[in-house]
């Protein structure tokens, strides 16, 4: 029985495999040494097993961790003290300490819940969400903005682009990708997704990782969407310069 309670846990390729009567501790120190960031805690997280289930606890003062599902639909923040248990079969643990970013995955045998994917539903042509329309080129400026997020479960607001970034990737003019942002923020906005306006507080960067918060957390877009980033070439413009 205790075999099908094994977890493993995966930093950067080095593997640890924990049985169900260990404690196994993750920070600057501990079974699991990161490295000598002084913004880690010497202890940071402790993984045991408790009441049938691997449960993970901050045991730190200041920083606070993410636990993701294998497929990103479901993220929960483990503050400072909070204990949580690891319920996926494949769970992505991620934080950051000063300027540094971590990612752990969680391998259990037994998931004790299976998030079921909901398959959004999408036309032949343009993308739809409430009644708003997309063009093609505005959604390849959101995948532009969430490709890093996408591609790796879990990642933080820290992994999204600058606009600059975002459009070299898709071989834009600069003032062509601010266009197409401007556009992509009105819509929303009009129907009714807060945060992404320039004439509130937020900065351009809060309304960036408002975007792809929205973007991804909805299911506007997907990783398979980034198929369009990997085979196809940008858009080009309608005529007149329309958008």
């Amino acid at each position: 029985m205790s075999g099908d309670n094994t977890l493993t846990i995966d930093f950067a390729g080095e593997i640890s495999e924990l049985e169900p009567r260990s404690t196994f501790t993750i920070g600057r120190e501990g079974d699991l040494s990161l490295d000598d960031n002084p913004y880690l805690h010497r202890t940071f997280l402790v993984v045991s097993f408790h009441d049938g289930m691997w449960w993970v606890l901050n045991e730190g003062s200041r920083l606070a961790a993410g636990l993701t599902d294998e497929a990103g639909l479901m993220r929960t923040t483990l503050a400072p003290g909070a204990r949580l248990p690891i319920v996926f079969g494949r769970t992505s643990l991620t934080f950051a300490a000063g300027n540094t970013s971590y990612e752990l995955l969680l391998e259990c045998e037994q998931a004790t819940y299976r998030p079921a994917a909901a398959v959004p539903r999408r036309g032949e042509g343009d993308t739809t969400i409430a009644p708003t329309t997309f063009t093609e080129s505005q959604l390849m400026v959101v995948l532009a903005l969430a490709e890093p997020v996408l591609r790796r479960v879990g990642s933080g607001s820290s992994s999204v682009p600058t606009a600059v970034e975002a459009a070299k990737r898709l071989g834009w003019a600069q003032t062509r990708f601010n266009r197409k942002l401007d556009n992509v923020c009105d819509k929303l906005s009009r129907a009714g997704v807060s945060g992404l306006r320039g004439t509130e507080t937020a900065s351009a960067s809060n309304r960036r990782l408002r975007l792809v918060e929205y973007a991804v957390s909805s299911l506007l877009i997907t990783a398979a969407d980034l198929r369009l980033l990997d085979e196809a070439p940008a858009p080009a413009d309608p005529p007149g310069g329309a958008s």
